[in-house]
């Protein structure tokens, strides 16, 4: 049976699904474990997320991963992310990015936990709490999957809870390029800043903007701001795109959609007008984060020809008081 370690590793699952002619019936799910109760197992499929209770669990272990991201194809891809959403406080921990923005996004609020924080775990993890506590703050550790596995392992320990995974997806900008161009949809506008009811789009998604979140929104040198208005001038849909990285990588983020304005493939249309931008000031490829329950966000994904390069979870701090 699987343990509290093998979080964030491969593993194939033998379920009994059912009794047929007085013989047990199997069903096999082979992904990444991502969580691991008392009651439940949850592995990230191909397919997507499968919750597996435990008294329907026969058979589990741990298998080799066929086709691993190199960890430092990880670091790469978390370091872009992180400049490309900077929050407007940060330390370092050893390798470690400790981060604060006035509690707006998981992201930008948490520390990611990828390299060497240059002690031991354990007092690692007390420094992050430290941190965070000197800025009246609960602690939330970032932790790429496989890559932070012990992390994860050391939270476990703790008591830490975890929110919804989040997958990291990559593209090539080629690919996103090869979409094709809808003459049928308003034109998608490309802004150096964003207007205040582009603000107040986002804002409806992801609570008030701080300033900090005004921050961390222009706090990117090559960035852009998407916006598609109907013929009355009104907002249909928005996006924010940076360039960062060596090699520059477009970073997606933000995409969304007026519900009066959905299924009518403006999402493609955005990212398409986004990734033409980014092939102009140096990019090659592409990347986003999405929750993976997002269903109807990684399906679109899907379809652009986004694949998920790793995961992560964010951790967080137990027992916390406001």
């Amino acid at each position: 049976m699987l343990r509290r370690q093998d979080v964030g590793h491969r593993v194939v699952v033998r379920r009994i699904v059912g009794v047929s002619a007085d013989r047990t019936l199997f069903s096999d799910a082979l992904g990444e474990l991502v969580d691991l109760t008392e009651t439940d197992l949850t592995i990230a499929t191909a397919h997507g997320t499968v919750r597996v209770p435990l008294h329907e669990v026969h058979r589990a272990k741990r298998v080799p991963i066929a086709r691993r991201p190199p960890a430092a194809e990880v670091i790469a891809l978390e370091l872009a992310a992180n400049d490309a959403w900077p929050a407007p406080v940060q330390a370092r921990l050893g390798s470690w990015i400790l981060r604060s923005a006035e509690n707006w996004t998981g992201r930008a609020n948490s520390a990611l936990a990828v390299g060497d924080p240059d002690r031991p775990l354990e007092e690692a993890i007390d420094a992050v709490v430290r941190w965070y506590a000197d800025r009246g703050q609960q602690a939330l550790i970032n932790a790429p999957m496989p890559l932070a596995a012990p992390v994860n392992a050391a939270l476990d320990e703790r008591g830490w809870a975890a929110r919804p995974l989040t997958l990291v997806q990559i593209a090539p900008l080629t690919r996103l390029l090869a979409e094709p161009v809808r003459t049928d949809l308003p034109p998608v506008a490309l802004a150096d800043a964003p207007s205040d009811d582009w603000y107040a789009m986002v804002a409806d998604h992801k609570g008030t903007l701080p300033a900090a979140a005004r921050r961390v929104l222009t706090g990117v040198p090559q960035t852009v701001f998407a916006q598609v208005r109907d013929a009355e001038g009104d907002l249909l849909a928005v996006a924010r795109g940076v360039v960062t990285g060596q090699p520059g990588r477009l970073g997606v983020s933000l995409l969304q959609t007026a519900p009066n304005a959905r299924r009518t493939g403006l999402g493609a249309h955005v990212v398409r007008a986004m990734a033409q931008w980014a092939s102009q000031h140096g990019a090659t490829r592409s990347y986003l984060q999405v929750e993976e329950r997002n269903t109807p966000a990684v399906t679109l994904y899907g379809k652009l020809g986004f694949a998920t390069h790793h995961t992560y979870l964010t951790r967080v701090e137990p027992g916390y008081a406001t």
